[in-house]
């Protein structure tokens, strides 16, 4: 029996995931019910903290200028695609326009202030963003997905709001409105004291790596330094042999030195090419480890509004988070499309694999399972392991049809902390997977843990980590957000990635370090 507020909850969840789901998540976004339109916008009660600003905004602080608040949670993809038409639009009007991110954080782990503020500085947000983890804010404006947006005039008057990912409509909204307000004279002059969170992190050498490679034929350690927007490869001491990429985010080939990337996530080695998944330039990469080149082997640069493969270079693709070699094909977890893809060397074709696109959790056939988000590939040869991170689930794909089924995760909805088998388990939002030397481990980000998990009997159990953000090492580690994890030479490689670090666990001793770069 559930007590009134419970009760109340689970309602509200249940109504959001309809929500959700009905949203396309690539679509244009449709512009919801005008309810209140005209209406005075509510001011930011209920707050738990504010970041990027030296102190609490209140509507009334931003009269004289156009707003756009954007109701977003850091763990959606959807939400990720709309900060790059967010900072265009605040290049555009410097003066004019203000941009306020409104976090109302889906997993219990995003409700937090601390870790919204390190993923505020992941992405570079640079606009004010407040601390929404009751929904409080998020109830008194009518918002029911995520992203969602309300464009308010220069008096504090709501013009309109629209769901999901940013596009032409909702941009010349914005276009219209400040022309107006130009024309009626209602903007006023004057700045916000905006303090980025990103420019706060003082670290080096690594700045959120989200995957590592550990490979044991050739002693190479692999770094996607995402947060450099750059590639570091070592070896497994730490001694640096090789950087891909200048550091300066972009999308251009040649040398390793001139290379640009854009916050590089998952990767593959297949004999000495190095292949990427350079996930905000929606492409994968593939580095020469000989020649020291990068060439772009599949996607153009755009985001894809469609989910159609072909001829790999010229299709558009949607966030490839990671990837993994079977069988002479490139698995990729593109997360945009909420689908698994397969790349072949010998076609130069990439085309969708196993998936609908639909976003949720559903086993069956290719063409009829469903993916959330999907962000973590590992196999065993015989199947894919996918980590299934906004079902907060692990699933496995049958590489001989790609045949989806779940070994743990429910729904959307449905995450925590729980060992345990099957369904009994639950995981939060986790990135990562690994299979080796006969086990499957699970980087459960949202959980700050290592888990191991029996593909066989669907036995889930914590191995590392205490359920908390920390960093210390020894026999009882704290990890941060961990992203991903590999293995090698009896020992695992974790990218914990809000602690800026590679972490590394001896399977023998069953104590965690954390490995010092040198020479970079």
């Amino acid at each position: 029996m559930f007590s009134r507020n419970q009760l109340l909850r689970r309602l509200s969840l249940a109504m959001l995931l309809l929500l959700v789901c009905a949203v396309l998540p690539n679509s244009v976004p449709a512009f919801a019910a005008p309810t209140n339109i005209g209406s005075a916008a509510p001011d930011f009660t209920g707050n738990k903290g504010w970041l990027n600003t030296s102190k609490p905004i209140s509507i009334k602080d931003l009269r004289g200028k156009v707003v756009l608040l954007d109701f977003w949670t850091y763990c959606c993809i959807n939400c990720m695609h709309a900060i790059p038409t967010l900072k265009a639009l605040e290049a555009k009007y410097p003066n004019e326009l203000v941009v306020l991110g409104v976090h109302s954080g889906k997993f219990n782990n995003e409700k937090d202030l601390e870790n919204i503020r390190a993923a505020v500085a992941r992405y570079d947000v640079r606009h004010p963003v407040v601390n929404d983890p009751e929904m409080t804010i998020w109830g008194a404006y009518g918002v029911d997905s995520w992203p969602y947006f309300v464009l308010i005039d220069p008096s504090g008057k709501i013009v309109t709001t629209a769901r999901g990912e940013p596009g032409p409509a909702l941009i010349e909204q914005v276009d219209s409105l400040i022309s107006t307000s130009r024309g009626n004279k209602s903007l006023k002059s004057g700045s916000l004291n905006l303090v980025a969170e990103k420019d706060k992190i003082k670290t080096a050498p690594l700045m959120f790596p989200g995957k590592v490679l550990a490979d044991q034929a050739t002693g190479r350690l692999i770094i996607s330094d995402s947060g450099h927007n750059r590639i570091i490869g070592a070896d497994f001491n730490g001694q640096v042999q090789f950087v891909i990429g200048s550091g300066k985010k972009g999308f251009a080939d040649g040398s390793f030195a001139r290379a640009q990337l854009n916050a590089p996530q998952g990767l593959a080695l297949k004999g000495e090419e190095l292949f990427i998944a350079d996930t905000e330039n929606h492409a994968i990469r593939v580095a020469n480890l000989k020649l020291r080149t990068v060439s772009t082997i599949a996607g153009n640069g755009k985001q894809a509004r469609t989910r159609e493969g072909g001829v790999a270079r010229t299709v558009a693709l949607n966030s490839p988070w990671d990837l993994t070699f079977v069988g002479g094909k490139l698995y990729v977890a593109m997360a945009g499309a909420h689908q698994i893809w397969q790349y072949s060397p010998t076609t130069k074709q990439i085309v969708p694999w196993s998936g609908s696109g639909r976003e949720r959790n559903l086993d069956g056939a290719a063409s009829h399972a469903c993916f959330a988000q999907p962000s973590g590939l590992t196999s065993d040869g015989k199947k894919l392991y996918v980590a299934d991170s906004e079902v907060s689930g692990v699933r496995s794909v049958n590489l001989s049809d790609g045949t989806a089924s779940t070994i743990v995760g429910k729904g959307l909805f449905d995450f925590g902390d729980k060992d345990g088998i099957g369904p009994a388990a639950r995981l939060q939002h986790p990135l990562g997977v690994l299979w080796y030397e006969g086990k499957l481990y699970v980087a459960d980000s949202y959980n700050h843990k290592i888990k191991i998990l029996d593909p066989s009997t669907k036995l889930s159990s914590t191995l590392l980590g205490t359920g908390k953000p920390g960093g210390s090492d020894g026999a009882k580690p704290a990890f941060s957000e961990p992203g991903g994890v590999s293995g090698a030479g009896g020992k695992l490689f974790i990218a914990d990635t809000n602690n800026h670090a590679i972490r590394v666990y001896d399977l023998k001793s069953k104590l965690v370090s954390t490995l010092q770069l040198s020479k970079l």
